[in-house]
């Protein structure tokens, strides 16, 4: 009864964030406040009421129209507060497993948890925004390097002696070292296939997501991410060309396939790369 009451405020939770990353993403693109202006229908400006912004059900009830002008509210509403609030969930249960009182109210265990929510946020935010506008954002891309860089920094001063003296931090089983080192790894990569391609292959935004990549899934689990967001791309690309949606010289964002790796890649990837390594074996 515990686990459902704390799983169901967590959903919810994400479904009130998945509503303001709708509104971050729209504002960004269009350059707008994204804390201090009241919401508006895209169409007709009429500003909201607290009623047309329940996350799902006012999408539900208002049949996907607005409720004053009548035109079509975007599906991209719902769905992202939807996918917010279930990979609130996951994260909750994948990485912590069923929650106890106890763990609750351990410091690192909240801060790993927050840490793992906005980090979430920050890569549905760039999910949607590459695929609408074909760009990843500086102003959500930087914040989560820095947030991820902390983190494991943070990661690694707790883990040594509970917070001594910096003087003594090493980097012998570094969170932080071997985290950067994966980053270095996959944007090296990256930057490499920017430069060979002259930028027509890959861009700089997709250099800097797989930088932080390799600060949240660390190493080995990169190569695992990176090689199913190739994949998952080409199968992806290859329907919409055979389909007709897409042409041969026609541009698909690469970033949404690289946070669904990193998605897998968290949850999945070391019992999929532990299960192949003993297949091999």
């Amino acid at each position: 009864m515990v686990y459902f009451i704390y799983s169901s405020i967590i959903f919810v939770a994400g479904l009130v964030v998945g509503s303001f990353l709708n509104v971050v993403i729209y504002r960004l693109e269009n350059g707008e406040e994204i804390i201090n202006d009241r919401s508006r229908c895209l169409h007709c400006k009429h500003i909201l009421a607290w009623y047309d912004l329940i996350p799902i059900l006012s999408f539900i009830f208002l049949k996907g129209k607005c409720r004053y002008c009548k035109k079509k509210i975007s599906w991209q509403y719902p769905l992202v507060e939807l996918g917010t609030g279930i990979l609130f969930i996951m994260i909750w249960n994948f990485e912590f497993g069923i929650l106890n009182l106890e763990s609750i109210f351990n410091f690192q265990y909240l801060i790993a948890i927050l840490y793992l929510l906005f980090i979430t946020s920050f890569l549905i935010v760039i999910f949607v925004y590459d695929l609408k506008y074909y760009i990843i954002p500086n102003k959500v891309i930087y914040p989560a390097i820095i947030m991820a860089l902390g983190f494991n920094l943070f990661n690694d001063l707790i883990s040594n002696d509970n917070f001594q003296l910096i003087s003594q931090f090493t980097i012998h089983n570094s969170q932080f070292v071997d985290n950067l080192f994966a980053a270095i790894i996959a944007s090296g990569f990256f930057l490499s296939v920017v430069i060979i391609t002259k930028g027509k292959g890959m861009g700089g935004g997709d250099v800097k997501l797989a930088f932080l990549m390799g600060l949240i899934l660390g190493w080995p689990l990169i190569i695992f991410s990176v090689f199913l967001a190739f994949i998952s791309g080409s199968i992806i690309g290859t329907y919409m060309i055979l389909t007709g949606k897409k042409k041969m010289k026609s541009m698909i964002p690469f970033g949404p396939f690289l946070i669904f790796g990193t998605f897998v890649g968290l949850f999945w990837g070391e019992r999929v790369m532990e299960w192949y390594l003993n297949f091999l074996m």
